[in-house]
């Protein structure tokens, strides 16, 4: 294990959308990027080979995958606001929160929690004045990746996958009636993906009530994150996941093998998908790769 963080060149990270092949529209959103410490420099007179011991430090890697629940067509709009305001949250408070989070541990769950809630007040706040009746309601799976620990935020059925050596996990879990039910041994989970209740949301950004889950977790270098909408996973199972996380090349084929799977099963919703990984030297060994 290499004790140093990763750096901008050991990070191999990718992310998509796509309508599907049964919808007109997308209503899902996704983002992709990184948190730093240090210089940008847009333009100067000093030329361009400059001190190369001026640096960003990267401090933290920060993706996002969000559904919009389809109503009047209210959910592109509450996806796209959503995953705006929790980029503009972490934005604006991340660096004092990474500077008091080895006091307080629970800095970023607080943070990630309060911009969650923010953002379902206003999104209901919407609903409500909307003249048209449109519901803006989403889903949003948050993950903020620190080293060697990460946070993840959880509201709805989208899903966060880890992968480490061989073994494909589930880190999220679906907030939905029929995941409900399952807890309190009124369905298994084998039937209850076949009743009405599977892709009934439980809790959702805007929806009746949001419930927002924050998980601190560790990873290690080489484990794969996937975050994507329920439009993946509808059509592949995780034991498909998991084949594709086994012939691993990139982070992109990832993303574009698992899309092309869920196409080929039928492609009956929208789908996103989030994937990355911590390499050293990803770049160098991505170029070995192709």
């Amino acid at each position: 294990m290499h004790p140093e963080k990763p750096g901008h060149a050991d990070i191999d990270a990718w992310g998509l959308t796509h309508p599907g092949k049964i919808r007109e529209d997308n209503q899902d959103h996704f983002f992709l990027g990184s948190l730093a410490r240090g210089v940008i420099i847009d333009r100067t007179s000093l030329g361009e080979n400059l001190d190369p011991d001026v640096p960003q430090e990267r401090l933290a890697s920060f993706a996002m995958v969000a559904d919009g629940v389809a109503s009047g067509g209210g959910g592109e709009e509450a996806s796209r606001v959503a995953v705006w305001a929790l980029v503009k949250a972490v934005a604006r408070s991340f660096h004092e929160v990474y500077d008091i989070e080895e006091d307080d541990p629970d800095a970023f769950a607080h943070l990630l929690q309060d911009a969650v809630l923010d953002a379902h007040k206003n999104l209901v706040r919407r609903s409500e004045q909307d003249a048209d009746g449109s519901r803006f309601a989403t889903t949003l799976t948050l993950f903020l990746g620190l080293w060697p620990h990460a946070y993840l935020l959880q509201v709805g059925d989208s899903r966060c996958y880890m992968f480490h050596e061989g073994e494909l996990t589930q880190i999220t879990r679906d907030q939905t009636v029929a995941q409900d039910l399952i807890d309190e041994g009124v369905l298994t989970q084998t039937r209850a993906h076949s009743t009405r209740w599977a892709h009934i949301l439980s809790s959702a950004i805007g929806g009746h009530q949001a419930a927002p889950v924050v998980t601190r977790l560790t990873r290690d270098w080489g484990t794969v994150v996937l975050l994507c909408s329920d439009g993946l996973t509808k059509h592949v199972p995780d034991e498909r996941i998991k084949e594709r996380m086994l012939e691993l090349k990139s982070s992109r084929q990832l993303c574009e093998d698992l899309l092309q799977d869920a196409l080929d099963d039928g492609g009956s919703d929208n789908i996103s998908l989030v994937v990355g990984r911590t390499l050293k030297h990803a770049a160098s060994n991505l170029k070995e790769s192709r």
